[in-house]
């Protein structure tokens, strides 16, 4: 008998881009991630077929690496039309609320449209899209570890329940119930 594979960490993510040399530039610029390495063949080494492609590398700090690939001869890329634009995005974690907050104004400074902070019970976020239609996400922790112990137990059982009905369990409702202080400017944002 076998044993399932014993993973170390995700080795790198690899999207499609428009323009490599841009992309490197936007995510130095607006998320201070680090150029680190470029591979450009015109034959693909896993199957041999040919197809002239720069494949980038970015440090995202903490040992994450984000990946791209320009495809010159390949036609423009598209979106799945019947997925919202909302679904497939990339998160990154910034330190607290204030990080995020600074994130923020840095983005929106840049002319990009910024959408939050958003709260998720254990997170907040804010989105944006990169130049090629990847959507973003930037999230700081704001959980207790009771919070993240009690959403490890529940979710087997709001699992099993979305399996038999496809209707969303109400086991964590609190995650979305934005808290008092947030909603009144007045109030502390970091409450």
């Amino acid at each position: 008998m076998t044993a399932p594979v014993k993973l170390e960490r995700i080795h790198h993510v690899a999207y499609r881009c428009k323009d490599a040399k841009q992309t490197a530039d936007w995510y130095a610029d607006v998320l201070g991630m680090t150029f680190t390495t470029a591979f450009a063949e015109d034959h693909v080494p896993s199957t041999g077929e040919y197809d002239p492609y720069m494949h980038i590398f970015l440090d995202c700090g903490g040992g994450n690496v984000i990946a791209f690939f320009e495809l010159p001869n390949q036609p423009e890329m598209g979106k799945d039309p019947n997925t919202p634009a909302w679904v497939q995005h990339i998160a990154f974690e910034v330190a607290d609320l204030d990080a995020l907050l600074a994130a923020k104004a840095h983005i929106e400074a840049q002319g990009i449209d910024v959408l939050g902070p958003t709260f998720h019970g254990i997170f907040r976020s804010i989105y944006f899209f990169d130049p090629n239609g990847h959507r973003l996400e930037l999230a700081c922790n704001i959980g207790t570890p009771q919070q993240y112990d009690d959403l490890r137990s529940l979710a087997p059982m709001m699992l099993e329940e979305w399996n038999e009905t496809k209707r969303a369990p109400r086991h964590a409702d609190w995650l979305h119930k934005e808290p008092l202080a947030w909603l009144h400017p007045e109030a502390d944002p970091k409450a």
